[in-house]
């Protein structure tokens, strides 16, 4: 059997250097290209080896991986931080382990991208609902690669960055074992991989339903940080104030008349339907606009004390409050706290958050001024299953209410709009984010951000975006992909497993006969 490719030492700076450009593949540098390389790096380094260097150099990987990327969790807490990193890690380095496996298998490029599709299949759903944030599909928004994800969806672009990077690592060691026909193939395919990147239809088996003006408004916050939304009634004043101003602007034909408003999340942290004040003020702005205004607020679940909803409410200039969608899938330790005695007896910090949201059930799918809009709250961009909801229910339109006041200053928000582009392209739809304190922007079917406000900035967008029906192969293929790649990757593990099996066995009887 082939030794690994590389010692133990050298394999930490192999494992190192994949780390880095794994973080150095999404914002603030953006080099999504980084993110084949790092494969490349990290299969060198555990190219056949045991499975305690798979998992130990893998974990390493995923520490310098995580650690930088996710750094605006310090914001929440250093405790919050250091755990989702390790979190996050203990994924890398379990598929570590099946990497060390499968590469003793033919054809191991294909499985160690199935692999890397498995790991973040679990890691985006274990446990309470999982963490997606960092998946390789969501750097590649601006590469030739991210056109893949309206084919074969975001695990599919995954799989494609994974594969690339395998591919290369196969066709040099072919080369260096003067293996030539083999190196000529992984190349050949490499570069086919490439070329289909490039020339692939974005919005393929979708079609133009119309267009209509949309109006965004990023209102601000008084403060960032943990204390961003402290002063409520002068976030949704804010938010108001700029929608009053953006009505004078269209009266006064300086721009055009939107069919709808959206406001961020967290516009109205005072739930409207028992704060009559706060309804008021938001129905003088949807008045002064002439529009229905899709908001965002918190608000108290009926009988339900300690419960409350992230919801979305489609404010009518007449008749007021009608449609809402409440958020699917609230962020663990965030908006809930799972294990809430348990933990709060370690970290006491979680008294902070004394009620839980509770998810909604029903997709965030909404008429607002005659159009079919899906709605997504914040970090739900990095959920499939939600997305996917969305497009099989016939959405024309994307829309993004998020609130990254607690990281501004920070990548996150920028890291967020390369998720939203991403969908955006996996969709075939216009994408329009509306957030507190940045980025909001407009994204347009192929991923192009088409108009923003940055962070720190305040006032309103509006701009006419195209509506569209009909689904991708990708929206058409669901969750198929991921499942099918999954599976490979587990069947792959296993039999990695069985092959060691049988030539321990072999050793064994060998050394018996020897001996």
């Amino acid at each position: 059997m082939r030794a690994p490719l590389v010692s133990a030492r050298v394999g930490v700076l192999y494992a190192s250097a994949a780390g880095a450009c794994f973080y150095l593949a999404f914002p603030p540098i953006a080099i999504g290209l980084l993110a084949p390389v790092g494969v490349l790096l990290l299969t060198i380094a555990i190219y056949r080896s045991s499975l305690r260097r798979g998992f130990s150099l893998s974990f390493l990987t995923g520490l310098i991986f995580f650690l930088p990327l996710l750094s605006w969790m310090a914001t929440p807490g250093f405790d919050a931080w250091v755990l989702l990193t390790l979190l996050c890690a203990l994924w890398v380095g379990l598929m570590g382990i099946g990497i060390s496996l499968v590469t003793r298998l033919p054809g191991w490029p294909i499985w160690v991208a199935c692999l890397w599709v498995l790991q973040e299949a679990l890691r985006g759903r274990v446990p309470w609902g999982g963490f997606a944030w960092g998946d390789l599909a969501f750097a590649q928004a601006g590469t030739m690669l991210g056109k893949y994800s309206a084919l074969i969806g975001r695990p599919g672009v995954t799989f494609v960055v994974a594969l690339s990077g395998a591919m290369l690592l196969a066709a040099a060691m072919a080369v260096k074992s003067r293996k030539l026909s083999g190196g000529v193939a992984w190349a050949a395919v490499f570069l086919l991989a490439l070329i289909v990147g490039w020339v692939a239809p974005i919005g393929q088996g979708t079609n133009s339903s119309g267009s209509v003006s949309v109006a965004v408004v990023q209102g601000g916050t008084p403060q960032l940080g943990l204390s961003a939304m402290d002063v409520r009634r002068v976030v949704l004043e804010n938010h108001v104030a700029q929608t009053l101003l953006l009505a004078r602007k269209v009266a006064s034909g300086e721009l055009a008349q939107p069919a709808f408003v959206l406001w961020p999340e967290n516009s109205t942290d005072i739930d409207p339907f028992i704060d009559p004040a706060a309804a008021a003020v938001i129905n003088r702005a949807a008045v002064a606009i002439n529009a229905p205004i899709l908001i965002g607020a918190v608000v108290n679940v009926p009988g339900n004390p300690m419960g409350i909803w992230n919801m979305g409410v489609v404010w009518d200039p007449v008749t007021g409050p009608g449609a809402r969608y409440i958020k699917n899938h609230p962020v663990p330790f965030g908006e809930y706290v799972p294990m809430r005695k348990e933990l709060t007896a370690i970290l006491g910090r979680f008294d902070q958050i004394p009620r839980d949201f509770l998810a909604g059930d029903e997709p965030g799918l909404l008429s607002i001024g005659g159009v079919l809009v899906g709605d997504l709250i914040c970090f739900e961009v990095s959920d499939d299953q939600v997305v996917n909801a969305l497009i099989a229910g016939g959405a024309e339109l994307i829309t993004v209410q998020t609130n990254n006041a607690t990281f501004g200053g920070s990548a996150q928000p920028e890291q967020q709009l390369e998720i939203e582009r991403l969908r955006a392209i996996e969709t075939g739809r216009t994408v329009v984010v509306a957030a507190t304190t940045g980025v909001s922007a407009f994204i347009t079917p192929n991923g192009e951000v088409r108009a923003a406000m940055q962070q720190g900035e305040v006032g309103s967008l509006v701009a006419p975006v195209a509506l569209t029906e009909g689904r991708t192969l990708s929206g058409r293929l669901g969750a198929a992909p991921e499942y099918l790649l999954s599976v490979l990757g587990g069947l792959a593990i296993l039999a990695g497993v069985i092959l060691s099996i049988r030539r321990r066995s072999r050793r064994t009887r060998e050394h018996m006969v020897g001996a």
